[in-house]
């Protein structure tokens, strides 16, 4: 799901994920 959302910033990787999957941000959007 890369790229799935426009995280903020200030987005942590353990914070809830911008795009509202309920996963956390590092398992979600945030994977590289």
């Amino acid at each position: 799901m890369t790229g799935c959302c426009t995280p903020k910033k200030t987005t942590a990787p353990n914070d809830a994920c911008p795009c509202g999957s309920g996963k956390k941000f590092k398992d979600c959007c945030g994977k590289k």
